[in-house]
């Protein structure tokens, strides 16, 4: 009898065996003028791909209310990104900055989790924030404002203040429901949360103590879906430190099917890996964070994305830029590098 397979598992991981897509990073021949044609095809293909941005309207941006703890100035803030939705953030400084224009910024993006922005930005109010921000070095925000800079922890979309509360769908990732609901008129809402980090970097390029040309962006787990897509396409990004995202579609997102509705956009793997997307940062300084011991993103294919972002670096003369920090901990920021990372190049 014929050898059968009736199981779409099966399917899936025999289709992503051999595949390839179309524009991954080939090598793209030997001169920087080869680099640059990939990267414009690859660049106009990713915005093809992520489709039409919210038209912009005025921020109306306020700051709510702000206090001083554990040596920062705390600040809510609240802003409108577009017709009917507005992003709560927290924003962190010393109570030393200036409002001189002499600050560099970070954007610092939450992973998927129950909690939003609050562990990032240091709130240990409950058992589960202490828990959280202990199992994965959570509270950067905090970190990195305790060290000079300015940083702005917004909710993502779905997610703390903008979760409708807990799981409204039972046995559903909200995530999945909205991209499935999106996908149907035609909005993404990876999209929306990459417009949502533009209008980020607008609102701290309004900030007084901001250098407007010195923000970067990080970010764990989804947190680094959002700093990867989010730095390919957007300019004014001119460092970023990713953590723990860059395990290739065909074992995250296919094999292992790790991976949610806020992360992806249709097609996307037809056309790029996350490496080409995460290359597409480049010649800009680029930190990648993996840990040897994370069972989230394994180590072994984090390294595969690695490698393949070194070589997008090598071809476009920007290999010194492009920084690894290899960690025995697991799905985590390890503040290894990233300190001295920002601090270089912001």
């Amino acid at each position: 009898m014929a050898e059968r397979n009736f199981s779409m598992v099966e399917y899936f991981n025999r289709r992503a065996k051999d595949w390839r897509p179309e524009l991954s990073f080939d090598g793209a021949g030997d001169t920087l003028t080869d680099w640059k044609r990939w990267q414009s095809a690859a660049s106009d293909k990713l915005n093809d791909l992520l489709g039409a941005y919210p038209l912009p309207v005025d921020m109306n941006a306020e700051v709510e209310y702000s206090v001083q703890r554990n040596g920062l100035i705390r600040e809510r803030v609240v802003f409108d990104s577009e017709e009917g939705m507005s992003v709560p953030c927290t924003l962190l400084k010393l109570p030393t900055v200036d409002g001189d224009g002499s600050t560099p910024a970070i954007l610092c993006c939450h992973g998927h989790g129950p909690y939003g922005k609050e562990p990032v930005v240091g709130n240990t109010s409950s058992e589960g924030l202490r828990a959280s921000i202990a199992l994965h070095n959570y509270n950067y925000a905090e970190q990195m404002a305790l060290r000079g800079f300015v940083t702005l922890s917004p909710d993502l979309r779905g997610f703390g203040e903008r979760s409708d509360g807990g799981s409204p769908y039972t046995g559903k990732d909200p995530c999945n429901v909205h991209f499935i609901r999106g996908v149907i008129m035609g909005i993404y809402t990876l999209t929306l949360n990459v417009w949502d980090m533009m209008r980020c970097v607008d609102y701290l390029r309004s900030r007084p103590e901001v250098d407007a040309d010195r923000i970067g962006m990080m970010g764990l787990s989804l947190g680094g879906t959002a700093t990867a897509f989010t730095a390919a396409v957007e300019p004014r990004i001119k460092a970023a430190d990713i953590i723990g995202y860059v395990n290739p579609w065909e074992t995250f997102g296919i094999r292992n099917a790790n991976f949610c509705g806020s992360q992806i956009v249709p097609e996307v793997y037809r056309y790029l890996d996350t490496s080409d997307i995460a290359g597409l940062i480049a010649p800009r300084p680029l930190l990648l964070e993996m840990g040897e011991a994370d069972t989230t993103f394994p180590i072994e294919d984090q390294l595969k994305g690695y490698e393949a972002v070194k070589q997008i670096y090598a071809a476009a003369g920007a290999s010194e830029r492009l920084w690894a920090d290899i960690h025995p901990g697991g799905h985590a920021f390890a503040g290894n590098k990233a300190f001295a990372f920002f601090e270089k190049f912001l």
